[in-house]
């Protein structure tokens, strides 16, 4: 297995039809309110930025799925995105719905994605098992729900470091060569 922190093989950020484009949102009562800090939102964008993906937007929305199933329909509608990360919301607290604001939007799910960031955190933490995100495809964007933590964010990203730039080349109707770069 390859290590996380090496350079990624090909890691230009760059497909056949141009950089992968991602969408960042952050969903905390607490980044809203201004009484934390966005670490996990920032460790999306510094990780997007090393591999040379664009980043479109990142945004911030309170824990509430009307705000949070808004700014996804918003981001999936553009054709400017090929991958929306939210991190946050998908723990146990009454409050944490992002799953539940994203289900519903999902056209395909892609459960093997939200399985494997579970499998990545389970060596650092037993409660990797608890979050409770989900990774589907809405038009020709992939959504994927990755923990509000630090943590658990990067065992997410080590994930799709492996697979994001082929799922967006297969989104975009590109030539579905299976062969792994492993």
């Amino acid at each position: 297995m390859r290590d996380a922190r090496a350079p990624v093989p090909g890691a230009t950020g760059e497909t056949p039809a141009g950089p992968v484009r991602v969408a960042v949102l952050t969903v905390s009562d607490g980044v809203t309110t201004g009484h934390r800090e966005d670490r996990s939102g920032a460790a999306i964008e510094t990780w997007a930025d090393e591999r040379g993906f664009r980043i479109h937007e990142r945004r911030v929305v309170p824990d509430e799925i009307p705000r949070i199933e808004a700014v996804l329909r918003e981001w999936s509608g553009a054709a400017a995105v090929d991958v929306i990360l939210t991190t946050g919301g998908t723990g146990f607290t009454d409050r944490d719905v992002t799953p539940e604001a994203t289900a519903p939007l999902i056209e395909r799910d892609a459960p093997g994605l939200a399985e494997a960031i579970r499998r990545r955190g389970e060596p650092h933490t037993p409660y990797a098992v608890l979050s409770r995100g989900v990774a589907g495809i809405r038009g020709r964007t992939l959504i994927v729900n990755l923990p509000g933590g630090t943590g658990g964010v990067r065992d997410g990203l080590a994930v799709l470091d492996e697979v994001l730039r082929h799922a967006v080349e297969l989104l975009r109707g590109g030539p579905a060569d299976h062969t792994s770069p492993i």
